[in-house]
């Protein structure tokens, strides 16, 4: 009996540590991709006009704590800034490369 020949047992072999891992990949692409959207959004208001210098403050400070945070969970799964960003195929990379992390 050749490997081609035997029944597939209908599960899949998971090893926790890797299914941790990509879980943890995908929902920091997630909260990373948001993260550069809020970014932009700030960046657009504040050269508007539209905030006030207590405003830009707070949001700064935010987005900063919200970088160290990502970075301390990236560290602690191992990952790299790299590996949250997804190949879309022909539409290109998910993230933009703005050198972020």
């Amino acid at each position: 009996m050749t490997a081609t020949d035997q029944p597939l047992s209908g599960r899949i072999e998971l090893d926790r540590d890797s299914a941790e891992r990509g879980f943890a990949a995908l929902v920091l692409t997630i909260v990373e991709l948001i993260r550069q959207l809020m970014e932009r959004q700030a960046l657009r208001r504040v050269d508007q006009g539209d905030l006030t210098d207590d405003q830009i403050e707070r949001i700064g400070s935010t987005l900063m704590a919200l970088d160290e945070q990502m970075t301390t969970l990236c560290d602690h799964f191992g990952l790299r800034p790299e590996d949250l960003n997804l190949d879309l195929g022909p539409l290109g990379a998910l993230l933009p490369q703005d050198g972020t992390h």
